[in-house]
């Protein structure tokens, strides 16, 4: 069965969302890994990023469509702040889960492994969330597309 239009609209969203996520997750935990951090510190790092990274992804989008850069930061914060949050709790709690994988170093096939699949289960928890928000504000998604 095809998706319905809200479903479609969810996917899209959350996928512009894991983009912002990505870049954040993987830069913080490349960065915190380099550096040698303690596991909770990694993922105190890369939450910020993730949200910093996801906001300035949807409000680029929402300036491209016309809105100030004002309003774009508005409407991001009111868009994505769920979104972002339920990624990156997935996220976390898939990373702190999974035995050895906070541990492992860069040249490790599993650190790369890891936060893709942590990414992943994080999307597909994210489209529900995404798809019912949608369903109550559709106008307010309509402009990062």
């Amino acid at each position: 069965m095809a998706p319905d239009h809200l479903t479609k609209m969810a996917i899209q969203h959350t996928l512009h969302c894991l983009l912002g996520c990505s870049i954040g997750e993987i830069t913080g935990m490349t960065i915190t890994t380099l550096l040698g951090w303690e596991v909770f510190a990694k993922v105190l790092f890369s939450i910020p990023l993730a949200f910093f990274f996801g906001f300035l992804l949807a409000s680029w989008s929402i300036v491209r469509s016309g809105k100030s850069w004002r309003e774009a930061i508005g409407a991001a914060a009111g868009t994505e702040t769920a979104s972002i949050t339920s990624m990156e709790v997935v996220d976390s709690a898939f990373l702190l889960l999974i035995p050895g994988a906070m541990s492992a170093y860069i040249g490790d096939p599993l650190y790369w492994l890891k936060l893709l699949a942590s990414l992943a289960v994080a999307f597909v928890i994210t489209v529900p969330v995404n798809r019912y928000l949608i369903s109550r504000n559709p106008h307010a998604y309509h402009h990062h597309h």
